[in-house]
């Protein structure tokens, strides 16, 4: 008999491990930060423009986040929270999940549909699931896992489909105005204006893409003792005298989805991160930093992700309100026909600027989430060939990719201060808005704890 007692309970330790054993492995945060850059690959591959890409980097964040809120006692859902969203499908009640596996098929499912390059991301997604699947997980968690993910993807599909983007799609493109004083194409490719009516996307916090609205630009005029002329010698006389820190710090940030490269009569594209992209590489830093879980880990990405979204509907409804002249055709035309900036000028009007618009407001937003000086080096550019950037705290680095924007010498320093400030107004917004977390209860913090 003592002999039977031993055997149960050697079977029911045995058992007990091996549940410990694969909830160590598929809990691992680097499985949402792997699935995360591959999305991020992908939009540098298929060339998204900035606007879209933050559109995508939201709707994936929000799905692999909102996947995860029915498991925890801590986490608020975002339904009611942000434009329109509805609480995804309740799980089964009774049975057990893998949360984190859920959370990278609702990321998986939105990502793919929100891309072009579909199999390219799939290899990555099978290595990722393979994971899970060698790791003892039961057969009926994995695939009721996958099921349920699927359903959270699907939820958050619909909701994106209302947002307008797809209505933009048959949108008249933007047509050039004979006022010197507005944008036009720009050498080397001379590319059409970049989403003319992203101002029609859905907001995900924001009352409407006027909420923050900056003063107006500058008055534009030619005479050299205007102010408007003062700013653009500003950025000629800047762009002629970089010190090899300027330069570095304006090719760190230049974050161009697709630069054209002339070399005699050969021309080829360069492709890059997105400004967007970068942040959501530094939200990935900090989490590893911060040793922050899985669902933190989805809590910072979904946050950061509204924040840029936000941004740039901000930002661009400005540019297409103001569509001011970009210093490089005005230089050429007014001051010097010769010089080029050092960073090749994006293709949409000037002010504001989006770097600064984009990177204030996640900034603030990183800033709420892991604290005030928070120092972390930045290697998001290694890839393309850049050395890492250190910096002592998220707001910092802000700072520095606002004003890359008058060292690279494609804006005029009024876009960069008020686009500072008009991110950090999308920022503090979100922060104000937004509640992840809820207050616990002794029993069920002990819980969280256990």
């Amino acid at each position: 008999m003592k002999k039977y007692v031993l055997l149960i309970g050697i079977i029911v330790t045995a058992c007990t491990r091996n549940n410990v054993d694969y909830g160590k492995t598929t809990s691992n945060p680097q499985h949402l930060h792997r699935m995360m850059k591959a999305i991020t690959d992908r939009m540098v591959h298929d060339i998204f423009s900035p606007p879209v890409a933050s559109r995508v980097y939201a709707y994936a964040s929000i799905a692999a986040y909102e996947a995860l809120v029915p498991f925890s006692e801590t986490y608020n859902s975002l339904s009611g929270q942000i434009k329109h969203l509805t609480p995804v499908p309740e799980p089964e009640k009774g049975v057990e999940y893998s949360p984190e596996l859920v959370s990278l098929q609702a990321l998986y499912k939105v990502g793919r549909q929100l891309i072009f390059s579909e199999q390219q991301l799939d290899s990555v997604y099978q290595d990722i699931i393979n994971t899970f699947k060698i790791s003892g997980m039961p057969g009926s968690v994995f695939n009721r896992s996958l099921d349920y993910g699927n359903k959270v993807g699907e939820h958050i599909l619909k909701w994106a489909s209302g947002d307008n983007y797809h209505q933009t799609r048959s949108f008249p493109k933007y047509t050039i105005r004979d006022d010197p004083a507005t944008w036009r194409p720009t050498p080397p490719a001379y590319f059409d204006a970049v989403e003319p009516h992203w101002t029609k996307i859905r907001p995900f916090v924001m009352d409407s893409s006027t909420q923050f609205a900056p003063p107006p630009p500058t008055p534009f005029s030619t005479d050299k003792n205007s102010q408007f002329y003062k700013e653009a010698f500003q950025v000629y006389q800047t762009g002629k005298n970089l010190t090899k820190e300027q330069r570095e710090i304006a090719s760190f940030w230049d974050c161009n989805p697709f630069a054209m490269q002339v070399h005699g009569h050969v021309m080829f594209g360069v492709k890059k991160i997105s400004p967007g992209g970068h942040w959501i590489n530094i939200t990935r830093e900090a989490c590893e930093k911060a040793n922050a879980d899985f669902i933190r880990s989805a809590e910072a990405y979904a946050c950061v992700a509204i924040a840029l979204a936000d941004g740039f509907i901000s930002c661009w409804d400005e540019k297409y309100r103001s569509v001011l002249v970009r210093p490089e055709t005005y230089i050429n035309r007014y001051i010097d026909e010769n010089w080029v900036p050092l960073l090749q000028t994006p293709p949409f009007p000037e002010y504001t600027s989006g770097h600064s618009v984009i990177s204030a407001a996640a900034a603030v937003t990183l800033t709420k989430l892991f604290g005030d000086n928070f120092a972390f080096v930045d290697s998001t550019e290694a890839e393309f060939g850049l050395p890492p950037r250190s910096f002592t705290s998220f707001l910092q680095a802000a700072s520095e990719a606002g004003i890359s924007r008058l060292y690279g010498g494609i804006h005029y320093l009024p876009a960069i201060e008020n686009g500072q400030k008009q991110g950090r107004s999308v920022g503090e917004l979100v922060i104000s808005r937004i509640r992840t977390r809820r207050e616990l209860t002794a029993s069920a913090h002990q819980h969280e704890l256990q």
